[in-house]
């Protein structure tokens, strides 16, 4: 059943497994690849282990994505590690037990989703402004004012149809994948016609200490930022027990495979030492291989975050539904537009807290402090899938995952949240922990206990006449 249901509406299942793999592909490859993978090779020290970074990275993510698709397949629920959250640790204790599924969507909802979607639509409006500038970089202003009108008209195109923007996503990825293809084809031409200099360099330079390699890695796991989502719509996939792990093994293997052909394609061109020092990789790249054809790399850059920032809200969008729906936030942003079943209010909620995270100042600080959160949760998530492995041994599974995978999942989590911490200590990371526990504060007079202001009853019926919306049910 999709649309209607007894006394409210569900989401509509209308999300194949092309779609879903591109909804992956799409969200993960941002603009990061075309514009600065400077990070990962200034950590690794040289082109080979650069290039092994990046596949050790894919392969994490994939061992995450695959946990995620087991647990998916057992809880056919939206919302990602919010679903699975609730339903490993609320049967241990209906005060204490929702709290992580809270605390994960107190910093998703009003911190990371909104905040990285204002980044995608910040760097799509830095490279759509910077062609009227010349060689001065373009105001912050005139950034914001661009980005702003974008991440509106985004939203806008979520909540009149799931099958238009996914449309778009589909477009937009194949997009993508056009520019890894130029990148590639002409990486590989110029090898074959001038040589192969600077990858032949291999290993040289490999940096040994350490710290610095855990510092590429870090960097480039979050080029691999993205690699859940699907697991935030999985209400809304068609036959999810066959088309969720079949998206994920297609889709991520893919997104890998792009990662370091583009990378094998700058190495062709370009030394490591002006790899370094560009924050602008593919327009160099694209002057140096493509003459007078170097515009079109700028465009692709542009059309990349656009499919990253339509991407990441269309999923935000459904952690801050069905964080609604299981009591976490206000109900209305659980309800669903009565023709179009889109989750209307959660979709423009999350659009006015980017607005709001945008116009003041350094999103880029916040997601640093706050991204080593979000692997507290990953890495939660993926011992959820071992406690339920032992505790409910008899729930249904279509799929199942091999155990190591969860393990190193875990493991690499808790290095990922001690190491910067332990590396560079801020008082970022302070301010991160005295947020979560305002969080508990939070829950329990407004979750566990259920108290609401009187004027809440009023402001949501105004909200269902403006925006033509209903309560929901679950399928």
């Amino acid at each position: 059943m999709a649309g209607g249901g007894q006394n409210g509406v569900i989401l509509k299942k209308d999300i194949g497994l092309i779609s879903a793999i591109a909804l992956i592909v799409g969200t993960m490859i941002g603009s990061g690849v075309f514009v600065s993978p400077k990070g990962v090779l200034y950590g690794a020290g040289s082109v080979a282990m650069s290039l092994l970074l990046w596949l050790l990275c894919g392969i994490l993510s994939l061992f995450g994505a695959l946990s995620y698709a087991e647990l998916g397949s057992a809880i056919p629920q939206s919302g990602g590690e919010h679903a699975y959250l609730m339903f490993t640790f609320k049967p241990f204790s209906r005060c204490w037990g929702p709290v992580p599924a809270f605390l994960y969507d107190w910093i998703g909802v009003i911190i990371l989703r909104p905040t990285m979607f204002a980044i995608m639509c910040l760097s799509l409006a830095t490279y759509a402004t910077q062609p009227f500038y010349g060689d001065c970089e373009a105001p912050l202003y005139v950034k914001k004012l661009v980005a702003v009108p974008v991440m509106i008209l985004i939203a806008a195109v979520n909540c009149h149809s799931v099958k238009l923007t996914t449309i778009i996503q589909n477009w937009l990825t194949l997009v993508k994948l056009i520019a890894v293809a130029i990148i590639t084809i002409g990486g590989f031409y110029v090898m074959i016609t001038d040589g192969t200099t600077y990858i032949a360099e291999g290993f040289e330079g490999t940096s040994k200490d350490p710290t610095t390699i855990a510092l590429a890695f870090y960097n480039c796991l979050w080029a691999y930022e993205g690699w859940n989502n699907l697991n935030f719509i999985t209400e809304e996939i068609k036959n999810p027990n066959r088309n969720l792990p079949l998206a994920i093994l297609f889709g991520i293997p893919l997104t890998t495979m792009c990662y370091i052909l583009v990378n094998v394609g700058y190495f062709a061109v370009m030394s490591k030492e002006e790899l370094v020092l560009s924050d602008a990789v593919a327009m160099i790249w694209g002057e140096k291989v493509l003459g007078v054809m170097s515009w079109i790399m700028p465009l692709f850059v542009v059309l990349s975050c656009l499919g990253a920032a339509n991407g990441c809200l269309f999923s935000s969008g459904r952690l801050c539904f069905v964080a609604a729906r299981d009591g976490h936030l206000v109900d209305v942003l659980s309800y669903l537009h009565k023709d179009k079943y889109t989750p209307l209010p959660s979709l423009i909620f999350t659009t006015l807290i980017g607005i709001l995270m945008l116009i003041p100042g350094e999103l880029g600080q916040l997601i640093e402090f706050f991204g080593f959160a979000s692997w507290i949760f990953y890495g939660l998530t993926a011992g959820s899938l071992l406690i339920l492995r032992k505790t409910k041994p008899g729930l249904k599974r279509t799929y199942k995952v091999p155990l190591f995978m969860p393990i190193i999942v875990v493991i690499v989590s808790i290095y990922l949240v001690l190491a910067p911490i332990i590396a560079s200590p801020q008082m970022g990371y302070v301010y991160v922990v005295m947020f979560m526990l305002c969080g508990v504060l939070v829950y329990f007079p407004m979750v566990y206990y259920k108290y609401t202001l009187k004027f809440f009853g009023k402001i949501t019926k105004y909200l269902q006449i403006l925006f033509m919306v209903i309560p929901t049910n679950m399928e």
